[in-house]
């Protein structure tokens, strides 16, 4: 195997200015010290990520189980959740024709009444009730202040029952709304007060999107209105929860008055 090639800068070639040959002097291989590279401190191990199961089983651990029953029941009390809650105001449509609702402030009252006073209240007390007691049912209809108020309850409630039924495969016998939403909350790990609070922020939306379509407002307007009854809404919901089947009552005879008269309105774009 023929050797390295040299080059002419090889120290074997090196030659002077006047062409004589350099001699080559080894240079001791001792002459070369090594300098050791500094330790490297090992890299830190990162902390665990939180974990949201049981990391033997695999199972999902309360704080998950508790985080997805709010979201199922957030998308049970959703607009979009198929109940038709859309097409009911509960009189607010009469209310706004005769003038008593034209505006973000006057929806706040109004609104405020209902949930303070009114439909919002009854519900509420049902609800939280109903998560632990059969046949309520009569009851929550004998407290109905009018006939569309009574065929809300009746429609809505039978509506809910057949589309959690078919998500759930559980049977959900047809029952009024509050009940209906009781009846299927059993089964999630919410408190009485979130679930109340929940129930209540879905029918302020829901009459806030009858008066913006019906005053009209804005949208942004009926967002306003919503964020400003949530601090009402989360204390009702923490005192309607503590509430018992005789703490039920009412006391807002114009929306229960406006709700009767729009049975004969003319033209009309709501169910109630």
């Amino acid at each position: 195997m023929p050797g390295p090639r040299s080059s002419a800068l090889s120290p074997t070639n090196a030659l002077s200015p006047d062409g004589r040959r350099l001699p080559v002097v080894p240079v001791p291989i001792t002459s070369f010290r090594v300098t050791p590279a500094p330790p490297v401190a090992p890299a830190p191990v990162a902390d665990a990520a939180p974990t949201t199961g049981d990391q033997t089983t695999g199972a999902p651990n309360a704080a998950s189980s508790t985080a997805t029953d709010l979201l199922t029941l957030i998308q049970w009390l959703s607009p979009a959740f198929p109940v038709g809650s859309y097409a009911y105001s509960q009189g607010l449509e009469q209310a706004i024709t005769d003038g008593h609702v034209t505006n973000s402030a006057t929806l706040t009252d109004w609104i405020t009444g209902v949930l303070t006073h009114g439909a919002g209240r009854m519900d509420a007390i049902l609800l939280v009730n109903g998560r632990r007691h059969d046949t309520l049912a009569d009851l929550a209809y004998a407290y109905a202040a009018s006939a569309e108020r009574h065929a809300e309850m009746r429609d809505q409630g039978a509506a809910f029952g057949q589309v959690v039924q078919h998500l759930t495969g559980q049977i959900q016998p047809p029952l009024p709304y509050a009940l209906a939403v009781a009846h299927a909350s059993r089964t999630l790990a919410l408190s009485d007060a979130q679930v109340a609070a929940l129930f209540l922020q879905a029918l302020a939306a829901q009459l806030i999107s009858a008066a913006v379509r019906f005053v009209p407002l804005g949208a942004a307007d009926g967002q306003g209105v919503l964020t400003k009854l949530s601090p009402l809404i989360t204390a009702l919901a923490a005192t309607y929860a503590t509430l018992p089947l005789s703490a039920l009552g009412s006391a807002t005879l114009g929306a229960d008055h406006a709700a009767m008269r729009h049975e004969t309105l003319d033209v009309r774009i709501f169910r109630s």
